[in-house]
């Protein structure tokens, strides 16, 4: 009998692949780094070549690491960073461009003029464009989305409008591109959450919008086709691992990780520390519409019943602490900034605003980028560092504040998960800083372990959400110890420096 569940991760700056037996424990797991690509100022791509390459070698891996066969492995959940955006010709599978990350935004300018009730990219556009499409797909028109990347593909490489029309090229997320290649071409399918994150996907209606294709100037015959988040979306091609694997589980990275953290009841609440932060709180079957530029989302689809989410998405979190590794030398690695922080301590001065790549929730402002505030001839490496950890649970600080505007109420505890929350320091100045009681599970990668659980679900590993939530085990909990007073005048900092580098 099969007993055991191979997740895929793709993110951002690795992909990884995790073997997790039945009690949701981890087998064995490999993980490989793969380029990002900047060719210019707010532009990120990937190659999706690399991407396919390097998760088909920590497969492999973890495969061969286990001593496991394809025979042993009931089924492969699959998750991602999501609204990554690749076109590929169906009869070759290659893409025709590389894939542009949901970080880029170089389709700033086309938002704008959509937003005003302009055309974005030879779609026609109204004055009510923004309400029009926050009412169906609970999302903002901006360049984070994969609508606009899409149509700036097709229309920045020779013929690509054309053969799309034509029904030669096909869309996918990164999720869809990788089922692609798993099976050898014969699925070209998605789930629901990444569906959802498209900015052409009615979440009302569960279905592709032609309202919002005609806007978007996305042509329907691209898109793959929508399954629940536990579904038979194909099988592996058996000459990748020596045999046939059904994939049977897919979600987005950050709706996977709010069902591998079991935020299986409306009200209960994850935040993911990643290359970005994203923070989803459970509103069960209402679709809640945010008043402070929050989105409203797919949690997750299972039998045809939507549990929906309001999420809170901020752009940089973890790769904060790689830009103080790789783009400036400031650490040789991750595991060294707690001690750092410990030595320092939360009040130093100094303000890390890391908008990179502009400004997510609730701001939403492409055109901001990065700055230090504070700098005196006594700042030295540790407090940068030290700020940068702390801009996290700043900007965690103005998702939570936000959700409260529109209604829903301070969590009494909140879930986290993801690389970041291995830092004790963090997780304890995250508490400190919301006032908020804050869980670490016991198994922190709760993205690869959401997709397992929806291909266990699939497959009969488990019979229903409530027994998967009875695996959920809190491995520390944190409580805050720091005085109001401290708390304020360190948020009021903050405040002030994201004031200074906001442009809209």
């Amino acid at each position: 009998m099969r007993q055991y569940l191979l997740s895929i991760d793709q993110g951002t700056t690795s992909s990884r692949a995790i073997i997790f037996d039945q009690r949701g424990s981890i087998v064995t797991s490999a993980q490989k780094e793969f380029t990002q690509h900047f060719p210019a100022d707010g532009w990120v791509e990937h190659e999706p070549e690399e991407i396919w390459s390097s998760v088909l070698q920590v497969c492999r891996e973890v495969l061969r690491n286990a001593q496991l066969s394809a025979a042993d492995i009931a089924g492969i959940g699959i998750t991602n960073q999501r609204e990554t955006t690749v076109v590929w010709d169906r009869a070759s599978g290659k893409p025709i461009h590389r894939a542009i990350v949901w970080q880029d935004r170089r389709t700033a300018e086309t938002c704008v003029s959509l937003r005003s009730g302009g055309k974005g990219a030879g779609g026609k556009g109204s004055g009510g464009n923004e309400a029009r499409v926050q009412e169906k797909t609970g999302l903002l028109i901006d360049p984070y989305f994969s609508a606009t990347k899409i149509a700036w593909i097709l229309d920045h490489v020779d013929g690509a409008r054309a053969r799309a029309e034509n029904g030669e090229l096909a869309f996918g997320t990164i999720d869809t591109f990788l089922l692609w290649r798993l099976t050898g071409g014969r699925s070209h399918k998605t789930d629901a959450t990444n569906a959802s994150r498209t900015l052409v996907f009615n979440i009302q209606t569960q279905q592709w919008d032609d309202e919002l294709l005609n806007l978007f100037n996305v042509p329907k015959a691209l898109l793959p086709e929508v399954e629940d988040c536990a579904a038979d979306f194909g099988s592996t091609d058996p000459s990748l691992f020596g045999g046939e694997i059904p994939v049977a589980g897919m979600a987005g990275d950050q709706q996977a990780a709010l069902i591998g953290q079991a935020c299986f009841k409306p009200g209960m609440i994850k935040s993911t520390y990643g290359t970005g932060c994203f923070m989803i709180l459970n509103t069960g079957s209402e679709a809640l519409q945010s008043r402070n530029r929050l989105l409203t989302t797919v949690g997750y689809r299972l039998k045809g019943q939507v549990t929906y989410g309001l999420e809170g998405s901020i752009f940089i979190a973890g790769a904060a602490i790689q830009w103080l590794r790789d783009g400036i030398a400031l650490i040789t690695h991750a595991r060294e900034t707690e001690a750092m922080a410990q030595e320092v301590g939360v009040e130093h001065g100094v303000y890390m605003v890391p908008a990179f790549t502009g400004l997510g929730a609730p701001y939403w402002d492409p055109e901001a980028r990065g700055a230090l505030f504070g700098l005196t001839r006594d700042t030295g490496i540790k407090d940068i560092v030290t700020a940068g950890l702390q801009s996290v649970a700043y900007q965690t600080k103005d998702l939570i504040h936000a959700m409260e505007g529109d209604g829903a109420g301070k969590p009494t505890t909140l879930r986290v998960d993801g690389g970041m929350v291995a830092n004790n320091w963090v997780v304890q100045f995250l508490c400190d800083v919301l006032n908020v009681n804050v869980d670490r599970p016991a198994i922190i990668e709760t993205t690869a372990l959401g997709a397992a659980y929806l291909a266990g679900l699939q497959v009969g590993v488990y019979k229903s959400l409530e027994e998967i939530a009875e695996l959920w085990h809190c491995q520390r909990h944190f409580t805050p110890q720091m005085d109001d007073v401290l708390r304020n005048r360190l948020y009021a900092g903050w405040l002030d420096a994201v004031k200074r580098v906001r442009r809209s």
